[in-house]
């Protein structure tokens, strides 16, 4: 059976690898391999979520909350909005992109994206008939090229979306730049993607009291440590909730996500706690990248960053895997369109696996 026209013409997402994969493929134990790839948090999740999930593994068999009402008010409390601002999705931050589209994508809309940026964006929206227009990031001057947003606009032009920090830059849009583009913008949805703001401190949470065409995305796995349950969220305006409601799954949350996100919500002694173990460990990466000579590192606000590699002899491909034959992932950026062969990302890790990957690369380059 042959597939529709949209999905026979796309391309499969590149994730990350796993340990899993990289433990088989190189014959490692899976335990000492480090990963630096995905931009997780390597500290594990809060021992509250851990608990709360052992205690609701004698209801896997009852179908989970509907209404979320509980972890709905602990996001606003943690966001400082309103309950009706927010909405709530399973599959991280992947799923209140797919509602988005499936709320506000007719075919035949273009939505814009600068590059390099997340590319799941234009993955979801493609199969809804939408269009990707590209516009940039100035990697010459490590900041949004705004013009090229505003060049990129048409009449069909339905959403932007603004990555801040940017996945892979690290880079942020300040808030005035934001702004303007709302304002000067008002029927087209400006998406912004705050899936790191905690590692950067600061948020555009207010624009959307400001703007009734702002939309801002959150994630559970980052900073909050549980990339594995699956738990995004998003911040607008009480229409575009309620359109967005209409059509979101009622049971896509699980039980056990629903218990973990509402625990580490009120653990807030833990995202603190996350949040400057992550700063610290950026920086003492970016320090330490910085001193070899054949890289270049862009200053990051985010728990990731990227490398210009170019000057050391290898292409991204190659550098990422003679770190992986000694038990290290990076991911190699070459498949992030407006990005050449010569660029990885790294993320944070615990110090002491910082350090090993810094003795590990200076190994692998000499």
């Amino acid at each position: 059976m042959k597939a529709r026209k949209i999905v026979d013409e796309m391309d499969s997402y590149v994730p990350g690898r796993s340990q899993d994969e990289i433990a088989e493929e190189f014959n490692l134990k899976k335990d000492e391999i480090i990963k630096l790839g995905s931009n997780e948090n390597p500290w594990g999740p809060s021992p509250k979520a851990v608990e709360a999930i052992k205690n609701e593994l004698g209801s896997i068999n009852r179908y989970p909350e509907s209404q979320l009402k509980e972890l709905v008010h602990e996001m606003a409390l943690y966001s400082g909005v309103k309950d009706s601002q927010v909405i709530v999705g399973g599959d991280g931050a992947d799923e209140i992109i797919d509602v988005l589209a499936k709320t506000f994508i007719d075919e035949g809309d273009e939505f814009i994206v600068p590059l390099p940026s997340y590319m799941y964006y234009e993955y979801l929206l493609q199969q809804y008939g939408a269009s990707p227009v590209y516009a940039r990031w100035d990697l010459d001057k490590n900041e949004l090229d705004v013009d090229s947003i505003f060049d990129a606009i048409t009449p069909k032009t339905k959403m932007i979306f603004l990555c801040s920090p940017n996945n892979p830059t690290g880079t942020l849009i300040e808030k005035e730049v934001l702004a303007d583009i709302a304002a000067k913008n008002p029927e087209i949805l400006i998406v912004i993607d705050e899936a790191y703001f905690e590692y950067s401190e600061v948020t555009n949470r207010d624009l959307i009291d400001e703007y009734d065409n702002v939309f801002i995305i959150r994630t559970l796995s980052k900073v909050l440590g549980l990339a594995g349950m699956r738990v995004g969220y998003g911040l607008a305006c009480e229409e575009i909730i309620e359109y967005m409601h209409r059509i979101k799954p009622v049971f896509s949350l699980t039980r056990l996500s629903f218990v973990a996100a509402l625990s580490t919500f009120r653990d807030r002694d833990y995202i603190a706690e996350s949040i400057r173990k992550g700063i610290e460990s950026r920086q003492y990466l970016y320090d330490e990248v910085s001193k070899i000579d054949s890289l270049y590192v862009f200053p990051s606000k985010s728990n990731f960053m990227l490398i210009n590699v170019r000057d050391t002899g290898f292409t991204a491909s190659e550098l990422a895997l003679e770190l992986m034959k000694k038990g290290i992932i990076v991911r190699d950026c070459t498949s992030f369109k407006g990005l050449d062969e010569y660029w990885i990302r790294i993320s944070i890790c615990t110090l002491e696996d910082d350090e090993k990957f810094i003795e590990i690369l200076k190994e692998v380059l000499n």
